[in-house]
């Protein structure tokens, strides 16, 4: 849940806490660190996105591109940390692997009014209540943060940044809660999106046969479960094992294909039961189950577990279609020509109509409509529901061959027809939008509603003495607005006609879709996968030598695409991995010599490779130290362990900013100033200090956020919050008072 503005997140484990306390943002501030890679970032910029940490810790974050830079909320949940100490959340620059994620977002707000960062500690840790909350089971939070794309040091419109976990100060050299999950603001530029493919488009979706499920005899019809997520399956005997009775109702694992529970028997003509085949799945049961006929004239329901559906025998002919109905209780049947809508209970026709012919139909019932669809007469009957009468027809040419498939796109109300090689698309007013010419025969059609798309199973004849068949069919891929292909057509070998049609479904959201080949028994299991997209590439920079240089290029795809950073030194004519170069940032110090070199970082996995636009580094020389020690050594983002700071009677490093990190050793007191005890091992506060010329430094080294208030040392503070109660409070507020 989302908590109100200025008040704590509730929830499992997170009990309110008292207004006046040393805020849990401020605590942050002072003592959060370095924060390496986490892995594993989702792949929809338009949804949360998560990270998954060294241990399987999962952090979400509810809202990553696009922020308000004046200042945005967002939620940020995790679960599976360690519940044995305690992590930080807060928003920093990220400097890549391994190295210290400095400045980060927050100040020293002792009033406990900053909600910049949190400090997240196991149940009954002396610091939950006043200063962090408790971890709710099995190591989760849930917090609200405040972020904004500048402050306190962090301009994030300059520098990659991302919301980050990591081990409290207590365990400051602990990198197993680590992880980390990028984000951006609006107006920023994420450099060249796309990206260039180099075997195939960047982007390209395309679905790979993962698993074949063989335990549910002659596959007929499938209906993956929308609550129970249980793929249900109809089938018939398999020719060749006349040994065994394949025919019935299957309850299938969709994860592995495992057979859950089968139903064999149905009702006859008689009432006394017998085994059937599960001809045509009608629609799902509330929870768990469907609704389906078995032949001839059997409409009957079952569920996992049943031993035995229950069901009704019709008069008149043999069942043609079947679809839910009008209300409770009741389906639309077509037996031939006639379409009726039946009493489950009963099997009592509470309504008929018989049209001019045809066998087959899709129901609309959002849109109170029914298409039946008449093949041997090329003609597609409009039937309005409410009133069950025909109040348009319209044309199918090229209907003299094989009859496949009448579907209804829920999203548009698009009526899909598959006639023959063609697929005939018609909107929901029966005007012909698209005509889909495929190679082989169409057979059957699924929509993925969110995902906006459309997936047709087509067959090959069978008939190898024709020369247009080649025993394989194909699995296509629509955008079910404009027709246009939304996937690499795959090959679906052996999938052929001869047995029966295939039949599909799909996974909502497209990520898992089942194809089913009776000619050999069997249903393909298929995952989408999507070639490396570039949504962050990096600039051309101009720096001096001696400065640090941040390189981001981020990608999505499906599997999580690798990346490999690549330089240049002869203007793009021969490339070379940089050693160890793997992570989305590439950090590294400037050079005289690298001036001109170009950059960029190649992402790969399963389906492509996708290159970023080369960038190119300008170096200048810099200007020499003729400012004392500036700023000192910094101490942490370049080198990870902090030295002693700058001496300003030397100028620190060559240009005098400080950008070497540890590397000056100044001495101690001097003008520059001295890295504390902190900085000085690499610390959660880094090193280096705020004195330039003046020799008034300060002994703590940088904030958190780098705001320049004084901090005091970890041991310090542990020692202070476990003694100091209220004291340490209000000597707080004094201390921070009067400092910019």
């Amino acid at each position: 849940m989302t908590p109100t503005p200025g008040t704590p997140p509730t929830g499992p484990g997170r009990p309110r806490r008292p207004g006046r306390r040393l805020g849990v943002a401020a605590v942050a501030a002072l003592l959060l660190a370095a924060v390496p890679a986490g892995a594993a970032v989702s792949a929809d910029a338009a949804t949360p996105k998560s990270a998954t940490g060294p241990q399987g810790q999962k952090l979400t974050v509810s809202a990553t591109t696009g922020l308000d830079p004046a200042g945005a909320k967002i939620r940020v949940t995790g679960e599976g940390y360690g519940t044995t100490s305690g992590i930080y959340v807060a928003l920093c620059k990220d400097n890549g692997a391994n190295r210290v994620p400095s400045p980060c977002l927050g100040g020293a707000d002792m009033s406990g009014g900053s909600k910049n960062s949190q400090w997240i500690v196991p149940k009954g840790d002396p610091y939950e209540g006043e200063l962090a909350l408790p971890f709710g089971p099995g190591g989760t939070f849930d917090v609200e943060i405040e972020i904004r794309s500048e402050g306190d040091g962090l301009d994030c419109a300059d520098v990659p940044c991302s919301v980050v976990t990591r081990a409290d100060h207590r365990a400051s050299g602990d990198r197993t809660q680590d992880v980390r999950i990028p984000v951006t603001f609006a107006g920023q530029e994420p450099g060249e999106p796309g990206g260039e493919g180099v075997d195939v488009p960047a982007g390209t979706v395309s679905y790979k046969p993962v698993a074949d499920f063989t335990s549910a005899g002659k596959p007929l019809d499938l209906l993956l479960h929308p609550d129970s997520k249980k793929l249900y399956v109809g089938a018939d005997n398999i020719p060749d094992t006349a040994d065994t009775d394949e025919r019935g109702l299957y309850v299938l694992n969709p994860e592995d294909g495992k057979a859950e529970s089968r139903i064999t028997d149905a009702p006859g003509s008689t009432g006394a039961l017998r085994a059937s085949a599960a001809a045509r799945i009608s629609g799902p049961l509330p929870g768990d189950g469907v609704v389906y006929n078995y032949p001839l004239r059997g409409v009957g329901s079952a569920k996992a577990g049943d031993t035995a559906a229950t069901g009704v025998w019709l008069a008149g002919s043999t069942i043609t279609d079947i679809a839910p109905g009008t209300a409770p209780g009741t389906v639309l049947v077509a037996q031939g020509a006639k379409l009726s809508e039946i009493e489950r209970a009963t099997g009592t026709a509470t309504r008929s109509l018989t049209l001019p012919g045809g066998t087959q139909f899709a129901a609309d019932h959002a849109r109170g409509a029914v298409w039946f669809s008449d093949f041997a007469a090329g003609k597609l009957h409009r039937v309005d529901l409410a009133s069950f009468a025909i109040t348009a027809s319209f044309d199918l040419p090229g209907t003299d061959s094989i009859a496949g498939f009448t579907e209804v796109d829920p999203a548009s109300g698009a009526v899909w027809v598959g006639v023959n090689r063609s697929v005939l698309v018609f909107d929901a007013t029966g005007k012909p939008v698209k005509t889909l010419v495929g190679k082989d025969l169409a057979r059957d059609a699924a929509f993925d509603a969110a995902g906006g798309r459309a997936f047709v199973a087509w067959q090959d004849g069978g008939d190898l003495s024709d020369p247009a068949n080649d025993n394989n069919g194909t699995l296509t891929v629509y955008d079910s607005t404009d027709f246009t292909p939304a996937a690499k057509d795959l090959s679906l070998p052996g999938n052929q006609t001869q047995l029966g049609a295939a039949s599909l479904a799909v996974e909502p959201g497209g990520a898992t879709v089942f194809v089913t080949s009776p000619a050999e028994g069997k249903i393909t299991r298929l995952t989408r996968q999507v070639s490396p997209l570039v949504t962050q590439a990096p600039a051309d920079r101009s720096v001096r030598a001696g400065e640090e240089v941040a390189l981001t290029a981020r990608a999505e795809g499906t599997p999580e695409p690798s990346v490999r950073w690549q330089v240049s030194t002869d203007g793009s004519q021969t490339w070379r991995e940089l050693d160890g170069a793997t992570e989305p940032v590439l950090t590294f110090t400037a050079k005289s010599a690298q001036d001109g070199y170009r950059y960029r970082a190649e992402f790969r996995n399963d389906v492509g490779t996708t290159r970023t636009a080369p960038v190119t580094l300008t170096v200048t020389e810099a200007t020499g130290g003729d400012t004392g020690g500036g700023n000192g050594g910094s101490g942490d983002t370049t080198t990870g362990g902090a030295a002693t700071g700058g001496d300003g009677s030397t100028g620190g490093d060559s240009d005098g900013d400080g950008s070497d990190g540890g590397t000056s050793t100044g001495a101690s007191g001097s003008s520059g100033g001295s890295g504390s005890s902190a900085g000085s091992s690499g610390s959660t506060v880094g090193g280096g200090s705020v004195g330039g010329n003046t020799g008034a430094g300060t002994t703590s080294g940088g904030s958190l956020a780098a705001t320049g208030i004084t901090v005091i040392s970890v041991t310090l503070f542990a020692a202070a919050l476990l003694g100091g109660g209220l004291l340490i409070h209000r000597r707080a507020r004094r201390r921070t008072s009067g400092l910019a």
